[in-house]
């Protein structure tokens, strides 16, 4: 013994107050003059460990509440606990715990991920625990081989289309199976549907059912037209409707077409909609609201002779109109020039609404949607054929059978429509790993949860994390995770 001293040890809270554990200990010496230690502390198993000044018990709380809330937030929840610690002592102490042994998986995930600004990262995950394995800044093929290479033994990779994952796993697992995501096939695939959507705009005011106008109101109409087809603004708004569907009827976008024709994005959108340059020249119907059930029980008072705004407002209110006297004011002013009740028109479907109405199954759709589909499809020849491709491919999906993928493939080359001649030679170069994705259970949904964790933990720490704490945040919050989250929670009596 060379002398003793007193070592202060913090511990957990007791009651509510912080404790200190005053410790006597002794300091030893050792007789080996070979030796380079001079004098050492003696240790007591589970109270005290070397250079450190907290128990063990305390130093998990710390590390845990770090790997958990990360910095400031860590420091906050343990001050509450009575621990008093900066938020950069936590993220050093959370920096010393030792990540868990990697094994290498047989199943692996692999996705990137945006890190900040255009710097994505990649992600791999072991898809039979469903632990995150590690992670890195970029996403190119050589870093991926190399880890492969490292880490030999996996037997099938899940991936999403990109060809830096089909080149990485190729080079550094070449017996590995490649599997192709098919939410990523489908997501694809959908795009591209948006695509043939967009190139046929002309078509999708079709969708709606034909009005129904009398004999009277079409020679009114008709009156009107040849009445304003010769002023300035209706010669006007025919050139711009003109110019403008000559430019968004071949697939441009209403980007496109503003820059081109110097206009505004919107008014490049209304010219679009309207299926003639009357219903720009003219105001158009309004939009539905909560006024609409109400229109012939206004339309009634009014033929009866009660023509204030302010008394028919109050008579709706009594029927359950919750609407604003103001909406009623404007509701009756045409009636006050002689002009019918202004009633709402629906508006034509979007390229992507289209394209959501192709793409979704047909047992899905309501009635609403199924009829306008019906008549769409009826119209257009090219959206009925894409949407048959779209059935078979979903097909395929569903009954897990690529028997069909090359005739199907060979549909989308001979379909004659850019976008999905473009899925075509795309799957064709992976084609193999399409059929392992149409057949094989495999897929990418565990790497896609696993990201969208990894992105709530960059953003509690602010997006000022670097990759290694990430790295090891990640990772660590996984385990506690699967430590302490699937454990029940016992009563005791």
């Amino acid at each position: 013994m060379h002398s003793p001293y007193i070592r202060h040890l913090g511990d957990v809270a007791l009651g509510g107050r912080p404790v200190r554990i005053d410790l006597n200990v002794r300091r030893l010496y050792c007789e080996n003059s070979a030796c380079p230690k001079v004098t050492f502390a003696e240790q007591v198993p589970g109270l005290t460990v070397r250079y450190q000044r907290r128990t063990p018990l305390l130093q998990n709380l710390v590390e845990s509440v770090g790997v958990v809330l990360a910095g400031r937030g860590g420091a906050r929840m343990l001050r509450i606990l009575n621990v008093g610690l900066s938020r950069c002592t936590v993220l050093a102490q959370l920096m010393r715990v030792p990540l868990p042994p990697l094994v290498t998986p047989r199943v692996l995930g692999v996705d990137d991920f945006a890190l900040y600004g255009d710097t994505y990262g990649t992600l791999l995950v072991d898809a039979d625990t469903r632990l995150p394995l590690t992670l890195w800044e970029g996403r190119d093929a050589e870093q991926l081989s190399r880890w492969l290479r490292e880490h030999p033994g996996v037997e099938i990779a899940c991936r999403d289309g990109s060809l830096t994952y089909r080149q990485g796993i190729a080079d550094g697992a070449p017996d590995a199976v490649q599997v192709s995501d098919r939410f990523h096939l489908w997501q694809g695939l959908s795009r591209r549907v948006q695509e043939v959507a967009a190139a046929r705009r002309g078509c999708l005011p079709e969708a709606l059912p034909a009005p129904h106008v009398t004999g009277a109101e079409l020679a009114d109409t008709a009156a009107t037209e040849s009445e304003s087809a010769d002023t300035p603004a209706s010669r006007h708004a025919r050139r711009l409707f003109e110019s403008v569907h000559a430019l968004t009827d071949v697939g441009r976008s209403y980007s496109s077409a503003a820059r081109e024709l110097g206009l505004d994005r919107r008014t490049v959108r209304k010219y679009a909609r309207a299926r003639t340059w009357h219903e720009v020249v003219r105001r158009p119907p309004r939009r539905p609201s909560t006024l609409d059930p109400y229109l012939d029980y206004l339309q009634q008072c009014w033929d009866e002779g009660e023509h204030s705004a302010k008394i028919l407002h109050q008579e709706l209110l009594a029927k359950g109109y919750l609407g604003h006297y103001q909406r009623v004011k404007m509701a009756v002013a045409p009636l006050r020039r002689g002009l019918p009740l202004d009633e709402p028109r629906e508006r034509p479907p979007s390229p992507r609404e289209a394209a959501r109405w192709i793409i979704t199954a047909p047992d899905r759709h309501g009635p609403h949607t199924t009829d306008r589909l019906r008549r769409l499809l009826e119209h257009c020849p090219e959206l009925r054929e894409t949407h048959e491709l779209v059935r078979q491919f979903a097909d395929m999906l569903h009954d897990r059978d690529a028997a069909p993928l090359p005739r199907w493939l060979d549909a989308l080359q001979a379909s004659g429509l850019a976008p999905l001649a473009g899925v075509a030679t795309a799957l064709r170069e992976d084609q193999h790993a399409v059929a392992q994705g149409i057949t094989t259970p495999y897929n990418s949904g565990v790497n896609e949860g696993r990201i969208t964790d990894l992105k709530l933990q960059k953003r509690i720490m602010a997006g000022r994390a670097g990759v290694p704490l990430l790295r090891h945040r990640v990772i660590l919050i996984a385990h506690i995770r699967r430590r302490y989250g699937d454990t029940p929670l016992t009563a005791s009596r």
